[in-house]
């Protein structure tokens, strides 16, 4: 996948992350087909803009569509879903003829979606910019110092071109599993902080702490070590350092951005929930991981429960 020419790039979701790429992508030159839900507010948005606008008044133009053409020789498809959403696409990643495929979102299955799309076309990423969507469907976009970090070289030299920092992490697929416990603790926390003015209380952020120990736990038990050194120191700090942590987060200036996705906090639960269930030696862990899970009233009132009688 040349880096100099224009390319041809699907990307799967029309969030905040894939409309920033492919409203930077677009700018360098690129042909983007941007992929939003059938029937969804933001595919209406985008046809109605004919492409995406930001809140400054620029605009980008990209070709809007509702589901990815399998028979479109792309040279790459950047998926952006969230990691309980990947099954109601992945079919159709399968039968493309896309050359490459980048999952760029926090999964624990990297192995799966290798296999299932081909080791020689999957690679993984993580964004590194803030980005926030509208009532309208503008887009407000800052792209700071914070690099994104791809398991590709190809794909950071097209990001890096495209005015969107990018450096390369050889194990992208392992990094993205160690920071799934990360992602649910700070998301669960966060998120109950966004119905606090003052954020998240210390009881809920010690629940936090006790599931982001669990979720490490599941996965050392699981013959993994949390990948790379930093999380793995992370994942052995004492209790109260992480609770203090937590509550921090949600009480920062991105606790919108970190908190903001109850719905990928359950999938990620739910998918290191199961491979912990396999093994009756991890009850317990699984129990303090699933007391993180958001339910439809408040993010962590199960959370704040759970710590009151454990």
């Amino acid at each position: 996948m040349s880096t100099t020419s224009q390319r041809s790039i699907a990307i799967i979701g029309a969030g905040r992350i894939g409309s920033a790429y492919a409203y930077q992508l677009a700018g360098a030159g690129h042909q983007i087909t941007l992929i939003a839900r059938p029937d969804s507010k933001r595919l209406t948005q985008l046809q109605r803009d004919h492409g995406i606008m930001l809140t400054s008044g620029e605009r980008a133009d990209v070709t809007v569509a509702d589901q990815l053409d399998e028979r479109e020789p792309f040279d790459l498809v950047i998926v952006t879903t969230l990691a309980h959403q990947i099954d109601a696409v992945l079919p159709a990643l399968e039968r493309s003829i896309a050359k490459s495929v980048l999952f760029m979102f926090v999964t624990p299955e990297a192995e799966r979606l290798r296999a299932a799309v081909g080791a020689r076309r999957a690679s993984f990423g993580m964004a590194g910019l803030l980005a926030t969507i509208n009532g309208s469907g503008k887009l407000d976009l800052q792209i700071g110092r914070t690099k994104s970090m791809q398991g590709d070289q190809r794909c950071v030299d097209l990001f890096n071109a495209a005015g969107l920092p990018s450096k390369l992490e050889q194990d992208m697929g392992r990094w993205l599993r160690s920071q799934t416990p990360l992602t649910i603790a700070m998301e669960s926390v966060t998120g109950a902080g966004m119905q606090h003015k003052r954020g998240a209380t210390w009881a809920e952020a010690r629940v936090g702490a006790r599931g982001l120990r669990a979720g490490f736990s599941i996965l050392r038990e699981l013959g993994e070590t949390p990948y790379p050194r930093n999380k793995n120191q992370i994942s052995r700090a004492p209790r109260p350092m992480l609770t203090f942590i937590l509550r921090m987060v949600s009480r920062s200036k991105y606790r919108d951005t970190v908190g903001n996705s109850a719905a990928e906090c359950r999938g990620l639960i739910d998918l290191l929930a199961a491979e912990g269930k396999r093994n009756p030696k991890l009850h317990t862990e699984v129990n303090a991981l699933l007391a993180l899970r958001p339910n439809d009233t408040s993010p962590i009132s199960r959370a704040r429960s759970v710590s009151e009688t454990a």
